[in-house]
């Protein structure tokens, strides 16, 4: 069991070491960032969605998924105690009539995908049926030293008019 242990703790020391290596000037902390598609629709639409579904396409696969939706907000900012560098800001999320939507697509790559996105009505009509070519692309939450933690694209539904973010 020691020898266990001590394996690990060298394990995640030598990580941390290369973390903090020249190539790596700071450390990393390994944020997590899932592969994806995100959806965003803007107000009045985002009233409308009654349900929702992502169909993406690349080199003769294709996959739908169905898309849950969740309010979205706006940053309000409420100040800070100071000019200076330790000056403390605070800010509260509001509600912006928005609703924010992401599916996982856990094969996306970082190469052009048609997607069609369709957001129906409680009467179950489109009401968004469009489809946008769109370049998923690696994110880098630590930063550009500590290597891609997922791929994804975002899109944006404002005034019923798909664009890509």
């Amino acid at each position: 069991m020691k020898t266990t242990s001590s394996v690990a703790l060298g394990a995640a020391l030598f990580v941390l070491a290369a973390c903090g290596s020249e190539n790596h000037p700071h450390a990393c902390a390994l944020v997590f960032s899932p592969t994806g598609i995100s959806v965003d629709v803007a107000a009045p639409d985002a009233s409308r969605i009654a349900s929702a579904s992502l169909r993406v396409c690349w080199d003769g696969t294709c996959r739908t998924k169905e898309l849950g939706f969740r309010p979205s907000s706006t940053t309000v900012p409420l100040g800070c105690d100071g000019d200076g560098p330790d000056s403390v800001c605070r800010a509260s999320a509001s509600p912006d009539g928005g609703q924010h939507g992401f599916a996982a697509i856990t094969d996306l790559p970082e190469s052009p995908v048609q997607v069609t996105l369709t957001l129906r009505d409680r009467h179950r009509r489109a009401f968004v049926d469009q489809e946008l070519l769109v370049t998923p692309k690696a994110t880098r939450a630590d930063g550009p030293g500590c290597g891609p933690q997922g791929v994804q694209a975002a899109l944006t539904v404002t005034d019923g008019r798909l664009a890509a973010r």
